[in-house]
């Protein structure tokens, strides 16, 4: 690929090489497994210094899109998906954005709903609903901690297909036409269960999503409650100015 840097641009040269780097690896150029050579050749190539290029570098293994492996040297990861806030899927944005979802379902079984949980799907408390915690990936590699409950008896909820394809393309294969949600992204420290699960220190901050989606009749269908990695997953905003 070409680099090439604008020593008359008040952009620092380490940062205009960071963005052309991370672009490529948005855009596919540099895919997953890609090795990018070592500092020296990269400096000698674009006439840089070694300190230069290896700022550049590290702002990246900072983000997560490069990993720096002994004996092997400095290699593309991942590139983080940002996802649009819209009513879609987790499954449905990773293959969106050219990544492969991977799930684990660590969970699958129909509980007592807690106070919480009766109030967002609008059951009675203490009546049998389905709880469902999986473990999305993306190029083996974890990416968020999924939890999710929805009235008991609504549709079949197979370990095998739930691990195959996404919670929502169930539910739109048995007939539900999703609607709108009811959604609120935040942000906390991973408690040391997240940790382990996601790959992360414990006390390592994480992204927060809890949603309520309705039907087309004003059903709740389902309620969720996912953490995320920030280094690997990120919510994109449009925002419009009132008239």
């Amino acid at each position: 690929m070409e680099l090439s840097v604008d020593r008359g641009s008040p952009v620092p040269l380490y940062f205009q090489l960071s963005q052309q780097l991370e672009s490529a690896i948005e855009h596919g150029v540099l895919t997953p497994g890609t090795l990018l050579g070592n500092e020296i050749e990269l400096a000698a190539r674009l006439g840089l210094s070694r300190p230069t290029v290896r700022q550049a570098i590290q702002s990246l293994v900072d983000k997560g899109l490069l990993v720096r492996r002994r004996g092997v040297g400095t290699q593309v990861v991942h590139s983080r998906v940002k996802r649009p806030l819209e009513l879609s899927s987790l499954y449905d944005d990773l293959e969106a954005a050219g990544q492969r979802p991977g799930t684990k379902v660590l969970v699958n079984t129909v509980v007592a709903a807690s106070a919480e949980v009766a109030g967002a799907l609008g059951v009675a408390e203490g009546g049998e609903v389905h709880r469902i915690e999986r473990l999305r990936s993306t190029h083996g590699e974890p990416m968020a901690y999924l939890c999710n409950y929805l009235p008991s008896g609504l549709l079949e909820l197979d370990t095998g297909r739930l691990e195959a394809t996404g919670l929502y393309r169930l539910m739109r294969a048995a007939g539900i036409t999703l609607h709108s949600a009811r959604q609120t992204i935040g942000a906390r420290a991973a408690t040391a269960g997240e940790a382990e699960r996601l790959g992360e220190e414990t006390g390592a901050p994480l992204l927060t999503m809890e949603r309520v989606t309705f039907d087309d009749t004003g059903r709740a269908v389902e309620f969720g409650t996912h953490t995320y990695r920030p280094s690997r997953y990120s919510f994109e905003f449009q925002l419009l100015v009132r008239s």
